[in-house]
């Protein structure tokens, strides 16, 4: 049926349109959703259910999950993983509620707890809602040192996480199938109090939190700003980063980082995580050198990762680099670390440190979020290899003699790979493989971004 040249039904389509339609060569929204909409408010239905390692993750994890505010004190139910739907009893721990007001209303956050799980064991379980059940999910701890551990890495996430993180996140899954920890180099959103932002990134993060554990470290973005552009102007730390994780609980000491700052200890590897944004603008950076000091000096394992996110050495020529590398890269490489995951600079580079010598720590800095910047000219020189306009992911393979890194691209082709390989005596070797990696990717494609800013490649 035709009215005027149109058919109904084209008609009703144009009625229905989104608000927004991306022209050819305008830049897309932030979030997918619109102004307004309800798609992420908290209801009876228990959500954002995502599990970290305990300090020691071969023996206990922690879930923290949110729902309406009309839930108080829920339990979480685990037993061991059967092959049968028949669940038997499952132990029983109550979590502790939290409440808060989100920008989508008002939520109650919960924790749990769960220790004296068994090694290398797959456990399944569910959490409770308003007169409701999230569905049951599995997830194994940690095995004893040496058994072989599969990691993901992603850098920033930030800016469309539904849009174009996600596929990251499916492609990175389906290259390391095996994997049972993420690590995220913070900025995980770009407006730290925007909770549609948040349920994005969960939401863009798809079955991972289902399979695996994840351990993030905070940037800049997950901190708001007081009284800006005010003699007060001062950061401060969003409530939605706390309300997220449940993280263990062994920080630097001080208000500003003993949220923000952990380590945990998994297969071989010691993890210490650190907050780079407060180390520079709340005055916790000699705090958080003692702690990361102490915590290094202490580790039993043959293996140490770093995960922050601002880099020791940045690719786009930050000057405030300057001040974590003086003061942290000492510590790393007096106690041997082996590698630095970093974020921040939307990039891709990996270095040696400035020692001459030291091949170790390898310092990284990645991006798996669009926006994407430029490298400065020192990069280019003295990173090998580099990458702008460029999503990508890592995988890290590690046993007790051999630690693999490799970063892929949004497609899962090979961009970096090397190997530590440590002998009988705990001596460490760095090993280039140059084979099927692609060609190193740049933007001198591209003069500016859609929105006209000549510093970034995309945004």
């Amino acid at each position: 049926m035709r009215k005027g040249g149109w058919t109904v039904l084209a008609a009703f389509a144009l009625v229905m349109a989104p608000a927004f339609t991306q022209s050819p060569g305008e830049n897309e929204p932030n979030l997918a959703v619109r102004a307004g909409s309800t798609r992420y408010v908290a209801s009876a239905m228990p959500d954002r259910i995502i599990a970290s390692p305990a300090q020691d993750a071969s023996s206990g994890f922690a879930v923290n999950w949110r729902t309406n505010d009309r839930v108080q004190s829920p339990v979480i139910e685990i037993r061991i993983a059967t092959d049968s739907p028949d669940v038997g009893e499952p132990r029983r721990i109550t979590a502790v509620t939290r409440a808060w007001q989100a920008s989508n209303g008002g939520v109650h956050v919960h924790r749990a707890d769960i220790d004296g799980l068994a090694p290398d064991t797959l456990y399944m379980f569910r959490v409770q809602g308003e007169g409701s059940w999230s569905g049951w999910r599995q997830l194994r701890t940690a095995a004893a040192t040496g058994e072989p551990l599969t990691v993901l890495f992603f850098g920033d996430t930030q800016n469309k996480n539904l849009s174009h993180v996600s596929r990251v996140t499916r492609e990175a899954m389906r290259h390391a199938p095996d994997a049972t920890l993420a690590l995220y180099a913070g900025d995980l959103v770009a407006e730290a109090v925007d909770d549609n932002e948040w349920g994005e990134w969960f939401e863009a993060a798809g079955d991972l939190p289902d399979v695996m554990l994840v351990a993030p470290a905070i940037g800049n973005h997950e901190y708001r700003e007081e009284f800006e552009d005010t003699p007060q102007e001062r950061r401060v730390l969003g409530e939605s980063w706390m309300q997220a994780f449940a993280l263990p609980r062994n920080g630097a000491e001080g208000e500003h980082a003993r949220a923000t700052t952990y380590w945990f200890d998994a297969q071989g590897v010691r993890f210490v995580v650190l907050d780079g944004t407060s180390a520079l603008d709340l005055g916790t950076l000699q705090a958080q050198t003692r702690w990361m000091d102490r915590v290094l000096a202490r580790n039993p394992h043959p293996w140490s990762i770093v995960l922050v996110h601002q880099p020791m050495y940045s690719p786009r020529g930050r000057g405030a680099s300057e001040r974590l590398r003086a003061a942290w890269v000492p510590v790393m490489e007096k106690h041997g670390v082996d590698l630095v995951l970093q974020g921040h600079d939307h990039t891709y580079g990996r270095r040696a440190g400035d020692t001459r010598g030291k091949a170790l720590p390898q310092f990284v800095v990645s991006v798996a979020g669009p926006k994407q910047y430029r490298l400065s000219d020192e990069a280019k020189r003295e990173m090998a290899p580099t990458a702008e306009d460029t999503q990508l992911f890592q995988v890290l393979r590690i046993d007790n003699q051999r630690m693999r890194y490799q970063a892929r691209t949004v497609t899962g082709r090979l961009y970096d790979d090397v190997e530590i390989v440590r002998d009988a005596q705990g001596r460490k070797q760095l090993r280039e493989i140059r084979e099927g990696r692609i060609a190193e990717r740049d933007c001198t494609h591209r003069d500016a971004t859609l929105g006209g800013r000549s510093d970034r490649c995309w945004e």
